[in-house]
């Protein structure tokens, strides 16, 4: 195992300053445990045994903003960012956990190892001493470490009893490191899962959005369903638990949404498009019905229900509204991309619409962990290339009058013009306008040219309507023509 060799050398200021003080300075936690297995640490800690105003006068630029002691040193002018804040914690003892969430009492120590013996695995339990070079581990951490394990500090039954959300965190740590969890420490979990309930909606979504974006999200969930958590977490997602599906699916509802999952992690795309696809299928287990006529199970309207059940779960879990709404709307538009045999232009454009066209190549991304979820392969070649080509059709520059920033509607109601041919041979002469330079698609130009276009006789009106549309078809047909070519298909 490597040693703590590479120390920023602003951390090691940090330490300096406190030792010139007449402190002692440790490095702890998460850091050390991430140096020590060659991960470069998100953040660095140090621990002291200087009380808080004592921390605060050796520093220029300080935060204390907390009961527990803990000062952040602000090291301005910082580009790393896990460099900018340090905190610096005075050693500790906590008193009981009343609330399963925050210690009642913190008295302040003289003694690293009374800092240490709080903490909650001892993998997170080594301290080390950036001048000796040496690390304080009285709980064996460093094995730990060496057999991958992760274990409670102490008495496990304590350690979790006192902060709820450390169950949470041992799952999140298992997967991030791939680590496994200590027989008695997930005993204990096991048996005190319930008190997960008792934890802030806001906490808990930080550490499962953690899991989520970790490089093993599949065996996070199932760890948590094991452990019995996900019934508290999530009790949606255990409904798919068993559920057998027709036979385009070889995995019962559960296994296909975590493969979809995994999938999503594997080809590392963002947080937004790891929960769709966790949750795309998740309405399927209410939606199921058996036809006789089909000898099979039926799933219709699955993903309706999903998106309703997924915005509930976001919601509850306090997501911003942005990933809630981005996330529902890649649930509730998952199954459009079926068979391209069926799918028409419209149908395409329609959905662009529907889900954004910033988010339409992520709905082809839910699409494909939906197959592999299936334990299907890739899209074939041809069908993914004809997917591409839809949506790019779909997404080109205004080529109908449809896609013009005005409708017969506005028209009529800007030029006075009741209904009549006179409307279509304004639009397609405006659209022949906005083939030539896309710039004047915009209301305020249409508007105004519009009521120039509305003087013109019936004769004049209806010449310049059928040149704009001998121009879109002319265009048209070369766009999708150039388009066709580059995807290699008819």
């Amino acid at each position: 195992m490597a040693h703590v060799d590479t120390i920023p050398k602003q951390i090691e200021q940090v330490a300096t300053t406190l030792k010139r003080g007449g402190f002692e300075a440790y490095l702890v936690g998460g850091c050390v445990r991430d140096a020590l297995i060659g991960r470069k640490p998100k953040d660095w800690d140090i621990t002291t045994n200087a009380l808080p105003e004592q921390i605060i006068a050796l520093f220029e630029k300080t935060h204390y903003e907390n009961s527990f002691g803990t000062v952040t040193v602000v090291l301005e002018g910082e580009e790393d960012i896990s460099l900018r804040e340090v905190q610096v914690t005075p050693y500790r003892t906590e008193g009981s956990y009343s609330d399963k969430r925050h210690p009642d009492t913190v008295s302040f120590s003289t003694s690293i190892k009374d800092d240490l013996s709080r903490r909650d695995f001892t993998i997170n339990a080594i301290a080390f001493d950036p001048f000796s070079r040496e690390t304080v581990d009285p709980f064996n951490g460093r094995a730990d470490l060496e057999k991958k394990l992760i274990r409670a500090v102490g008495d496990a039954n304590e350690r979790l009893a006192e902060d709820a959300l450390r169950m949470l965190r041992a799952i999140r740590l298992a997967v991030e490191l791939d680590f496994s969890i200590e027989s008695e420490t997930s005993e204990v979990i096991n048996r005190l899962s319930s008190n997960i309930a008792s934890i802030s909606s806001e906490r808990i979504r930080d550490e499962f959005i953690k899991i989520i974006e970790s490089p093993n999200p599949m065996i996070g969930i199932i760890l948590s369903h094991k452990m019995g958590i996900l019934q508290v977490l999530i009790p949606e997602l255990e409904e798919g638990v068993g559920v057998e599906q027709n036979g385009d699916h070889i995995y019962e509802v559960f296994e296909h949404i975590l493969r979809a999952l995994q999938h999503a992690a594997d080809r590392g795309w963002p947080l937004p498009i790891r929960l769709a696809a966790l949750f795309h299928d998740i309405g399927k287990p209410r939606s199921r019905r058996w036809t006789e006529e089909k000898k099979d199970w039926t799933f219709y309207g699955h993903e309706v229900i999903g998106a309703k059940m997924t915005k509930k779960i976001l919601e509850r879990l306090r997501f911003p509204r942005n990933i809630v709404e981005d996330v529902t709307s890649l649930v509730r538009y998952h199954m459009f991309f079926s068979d391209t045999e069926k799918i028409s232009l419209s149908a395409v454009r329609r959905t662009v619409r529907n889900v954004g066209r910033e988010h339409i190549w992520d709905l082809m991304n839910v699409r494909s962990c939906d197959r592999i979820g299936m334990n299907r392969p890739k899209e074939t070649p041809y069908r993914l290339r004809k997917y591409h080509s839809m949506i790019e059709e779909a997404l080109r520059a205004p080529t109908s009058v449809q896609m013009l920033k005005i409708d017969g509607s506005r028209l009529m109601s800007v030029t006075q013009e009741t209904p009549s041919p006179r409307i279509g041979y304004m639009l397609h002469a405006l659209l022949e306008e906005a083939l030539e330079n896309p710039d004047i698609n915009n209301t305020e130009y249409l508007e105004k040219r519009a009521l120039e276009l509305s003087q013109l006789p019936d004769a004049e009106l209806k010449k310049r309507g059928e040149s704009g549309k001998e121009k879109k078809d002319e265009v048209e047909e070369g766009e999708l023509a150039k388009i066709r070519a580059k995807h290699n298909i008819k």
